[in-house]
């Protein structure tokens, strides 16, 4: 069974995660208000910034700079800046 969420992101009730995929206070946020579809949109977007910026992600710095993206990008709807990269416009 489906967990429903209301996600923070699409801004409606949406499919939750089955399990919480980032640790600590933000995968609990992530878990508690964030949707499958929402979350499967965020990792696009890193897997192009991580490859954009080469990150390294056993790199502490690095990881925090994706950490910041993807709080700007879940909660408070920021697209983050990827170089060669245009969004598609709705």
């Amino acid at each position: 069974m489906a967990r429903t969420v209301y996600c923070e992101h699409l801004k409606k009730d949406a499919d939750g995660l089955d399990f919480q995929l980032y640790p600590g206070d933000i995968g609990k946020r992530i878990f508690d208000g964030i949707s499958k579809e929402a979350f499967a949109l965020w990792q696009k977007k890193q897997t192009m910034l991580i490859n954009e910026n080469k990150l390294n992600m056993m790199n502490a710095t690095d990881r925090k700079f994706l950490e910041e993206k993807m709080v700007a990008f879940l909660f408070e709807g920021k697209e983050p800046t990827i170089e060669g990269y245009v969004p598609p416009t709705k």
